[in-house]
């Protein structure tokens, strides 16, 4: 386990901007350096306690992905190593935590698959039968399995701001008004690159839930990026099937009519609940077993997916 970063300072390249985990440097006019921090945010809220380990594990379980289901669609990373890119006493902050990657227009949707009825999803099924306008059976149990996975796309939020869902006839309209001026020329349209955006998402969900099916793991939902390139191809982007940015599931605590236990950040939010706090910023400090217990779900996680002890 190595020092925590809760914040990378890399001085060397021009710093474009922080998100709620990554940090993202400017490298030149077609890569950037994507350094993932160790920092935590629940509720839409960074909290100020770094998990050890944490940034490493995503980008390796993200590569892992990359890797698995780079035949489905092209992704961001373009294989030079980041320790290049940076000076040598700054080696250290990138180190098994960072990609650098294509420079891509992102599109302006959050592109959601869902294969179980669960959190958000479960709400909205109680009060109208549906998840995001999408019709669904009567009398399915929380945790209940979908028939078919579901794409359930939200816009973007800012940091601090909640993702809001939408229609995929709002995901359409948005990615034509945002994208217009990027597809100017290629022939591609906004629209139909939100449809394409679906495919690949539910192909990209229905592949890796079959195998991390094999690893014990049920996969319940996930949240996937897309950007384009100049000539308006589709790429997978930011981050994928991680703890972070999806419901992992041991399978063999698994059953319907309860929320199973799971490897994501949902034995933090289960924690912050107890407390007396309004879920704005600043967020709570963390106890100690608080962390470590968080820091030991993201390490298994990596270990029961990919078969790999986390060095």
């Amino acid at each position: 386990m190595t020092t925590p970063l809760f914040e990378s300072s890399i001085k060397s390249l021009p710093l474009l901007g922080r998100g709620k985990v990554r940090d993202i440097y400017a490298i030149d006019d077609a890569t950037l350096l994507i350094v993932t921090s160790d920092r935590l945010s629940a509720f839409d809220v960074i909290l100020p306690n770094p998990i050890p380990d944490k940034g490493k594990v995503l980008t390796a379980m993200a590569n892992f992905w990359f890797a698995k289901l780079g035949h489905i669609v092209p992704n961001q990373l373009t294989g030079i190593d980041p320790e290049t890119v940076v000076a040598a006493d700054e080696r250290e902050q990138v180190r098994g935590r960072a990609l650098v990657v294509k420079r891509l227009k992102p599109l302006p949707i959050e592109a959601v698959v869902r294969g179980y009825v669960i959190g958000s999803g479960w709400k909205d099924y109680q009060d109208t039968g549906a998840i995001c306008g999408i019709a669904l059976p009567a009398g399915l149990q929380q945790a209940a399995r979908l028939p078919a996975p579901i794409f359930t796309p939200a816009s973007k939020a800012e940091v601090g701001d909640h993702d809001e869902n939408i229609s995929f006839a709002q995901a359409q309209v948005n990615c034509e008004r945002e994208l217009a001026d990027a597809l100017n020329g290629t022939g591609k349209h906004g629209a139909a690159l939100a449809e394409e955006a679906r495919q690949a998402a539910i192909a990209l969900y229905t592949q890796a839930a079959d195998y991390a099916a094999t690893r014990g793991i049920i996969i319940a939902d996930t949240k996937f990026e897309f950007g384009i390139d100049k000539a308006g191809t589709l790429h997978l982007i930011d981050e994928a099937l991680t703890p972070d940015s999806s419901r992992f599931w041991p399978a063999d605590s698994y059953r319907e009519g309860i929320s199973p236990p799971s490897y994501d950040k949902q034995y933090v939010r289960d924690y912050l609940e107890t407390l007396d706090w309004n879920k704005k910023a600043p967020g709570p400090n963390l106890p100690a077993d608080v962390i470590e217990h968080t820091a030991a779900k993201y390490r298994e996680a990596f270990t029961r997916l990919t078969g790999q002890a986390w060095a």
